[in-house]
């Protein structure tokens, strides 16, 4: 089970447009890529560089140095985690909000 604090620092590294597009390419590749990723991204090298950088950080995506170039893929056991955390948090804020009563009276549009 993931953290609170780990939750939240993959939260935000997902927390650009950016970074879920590289994401996206990554799972569309289905492999590791080499460079095929700045290739796609209309960002400057060095700008998807950072985004690889602090997705790597926050351990969705895994990365190697193959000669010049720096290969890439999502790292499932980050991916799998994130998405569990994700579905326990959801499923108990949903079932909070299910049972929950609406205020009624002047509290309500508080």
């Amino acid at each position: 089970m993931v953290d609170d604090q780990l939750l939240a620092d993959r939260l935000k590294a997902l927390a650009h447009p950016a970074r879920l597009e590289i994401l996206r390419v990554l799972a569309s590749r289905g492999r590791c890529v080499c460079g095929e990723v700045v290739e796609v991204m209309p960002l400057a090298q060095a700008t998807v560089s950072q985004h690889l950088k602090i997705l790597k950080e926050a351990g969705l995506v895994r990365g190697r140095i193959d000669g010049r170039n720096s290969c890439y893929c999502l790292d499932p056991d980050g991916v799998a985690g994130l998405r569990e955390a994700l579905d326990g948090l959801l499923g108990g804020l949903s079932a909070a909000a299910w049972t929950t009563p609406e205020p009624e009276g002047e509290e309500a549009t508080a």
